[in-house]
């Protein structure tokens, strides 16, 4: 679910999202600027809820737990892009990313002991964050899944998420960058490669 490699840009086909954002827009050609003397407040979103609970041979309970809280601890997130094999980034730069996005999902194990003095252990196992001019653009990046906990349909569950969030706000030119192996992915995911001929222009230093 990467960036690298043969990078495609695909955007979200218009209509595939309708049924999520039924109820926001009422009219698609009229928009009435109504003047307001307070600016409104953006709607929350919900902290977390549990995606899966299984029981372990042990006895133990874990729980898969979503958040749009946006709690990264830079150096779980590291450890993450080693298990996937993303080249590693500074630390610095990861905290600056994180701060400075729209929006940050994450998928969290938690694993409680049957035994009282046990404890719960958590671990970083997903996370999906999104950049946008916080009106009319947004764009997905970083998805990323442990490898232990892929074909699950999480990662699934993290852009779906993170689309939802987006279309309630109003945004819904959504964006992101992949690379060749997993553009199906996304086209089943209503991300359409190069829509109308558009493509992805890039700039990199010549020194």
């Amino acid at each position: 679910m990467g960036v690298f490699g043969s990078i495609r840009v695909l955007r979200l086909r218009a209509g595939f999202w309708e049924s999520i954002k039924s109820g926001l827009l009422k009219d698609d050609t009229t928009q009435v600027i109504e003047t307001s003397p307070e600016p409104q407040v953006e709607e929350p979103l919900p902290e977390e809820f549990v995606l899966i609970e299984k029981t372990q041979p042990d006895g133990a309970i874990e729980q898969i737990i979503f958040s749009s809280g946006g709690d990264v601890d830079v150096y779980d997130l590291q450890s993450l892009c080693d298990k996937v094999g993303w080249p590693r980034r500074p630390l610095s730069k990861l905290a600056a990313a994180l701060k400075n996005s729209y929006m940050v999902a994450t998928l969290h194990s938690i694993r409680k002991s049957p035994e009282p003095e046990g404890g719960d252990q958590k671990k970083l196992i997903g996370m999906a964050r999104a950049t946008s001019d916080h009106a009319f653009n947004a764009t997905i990046w970083d998805v990323l899944v442990d490898p232990s906990y892929q074909g699950q349909g999480l990662g699934k569950t993290l852009v779906e998420n993170i689309i939802r969030a987006l279309l309630q706000r109003d945004i819904g030119n959504i964006t992101l960058f992949a690379d060749s192996q997993v553009v199906e992915f996304y086209r089943n995911l209503g991300f359409e490669p190069d829509p109308e001929g558009i493509k992805g222009m890039f700039w990199y230093p010549k020194f």
